[in-house]
């Protein structure tokens, strides 16, 4: 097996492989048609959602299988559609390691200038470090940055930079594994995924936060705030949307004064 997969990354780029990965799971929606579940992002019903693993646990009923939306983007368009006006005004966005279900609608939204990046330009528009955003101070109405800082190794000085290059008034939503009693857990020692995977629940996670994440995100002039927006949706509504448990779908509210 190891080496039919060698020889398939060999002959293959990693951008196709991701774009086989996408189709082959949209082929697997093909047989799970049906009106048990709906994906808010790409407005599309099935009888249920792909299962998703991250090398522990496995989430059933999470991933989207025609746009690869997760709880978390589904609860996080659920408050962008409803809490912000990011879609009914004029605004410019800054989206880091895009998920392709959000980066479609952002694509099509006319009244956005929209800019993505990613360390890995295959998953993005741009190539971007996250450390060092090659953008001048105070130019987005809004940054997205979902599932990214634990697995930076300067957290303090990207957190920097994701506010540095909001515009005063604008507002980061920034989502991240969250522990729901401790708080933030690293330890430098761990050098294997194999560690990492045990002690974080992520092969490629630095660090699994806490309690305490939303002070490590205070600064002088941001103003930070916890919501689960989990539980400002209609129960019928959150049920069939497949919103999580809150470990992943916390949306952090960070708003430039």
């Amino acid at each position: 097996m190891n080496a039919i997969k060698t020889f398939y990354k060999k002959i293959f780029s990693e951008k196709i492989r991701i774009n086989n990965r996408r189709k082959l799971k949209k082929l697997n929606g093909l047989f799970l048609k049906g009106n048990n579940v709906y994906c808010n992002c790409c407005k599309q019903s099935f009888s249920r959602f792909l299962d998703k693993s991250n090398g522990i646990d496995i989430r059933k009923n999470a991933e989207c299988p025609n746009c690869g939306a997760l709880e978390r983007t589904r609860v996080l368009f659920e408050f962008l559609s409803n809490e912000t006006d990011l879609f009914f005004k004029p605004n410019s966005l800054l989206h880091i390691a895009p998920e392709d279900a959000l980066k479609d609608i952002f694509k099509k939204s006319t009244n956005l200038r929209y800019i993505n990046g990613d360390l890995n330009i295959n998953f993005a528009d741009e190539e971007m470090d996250i450390t060092s955003i090659n953008y001048p101070d105070n130019t987005f109405d809004y940054v997205i940055c979902c599932h990214v800082l634990g697995h930076i190794p300067d957290e303090k000085k990207a957190i920097d930079e994701l506010f540095r290059v909001l515009k005063k008034g604008g507002k980061a939503l920034i989502q991240t594994p969250i522990h729901p009693i401790n708080n933030t857990f690293e330890n430098s020692d761990f050098k294997t995924e194999e560690e990492r995977l045990n002690n974080y629940g992520e092969k490629d996670l630095l660090r699994l936060h806490g309690q305490d994440f939303q002070e490590k995100l205070k600064r002088e002039n941001m103003l930070i705030e916890k919501i689960d927006y989990r539980n400002k949706i209609d129960n019928d509504l959150a049920k069939k949307l497949s919103v999580g448990n809150g470990y992943r779908e916390l949306i952090f509210l960070c708003q430039k004064i």
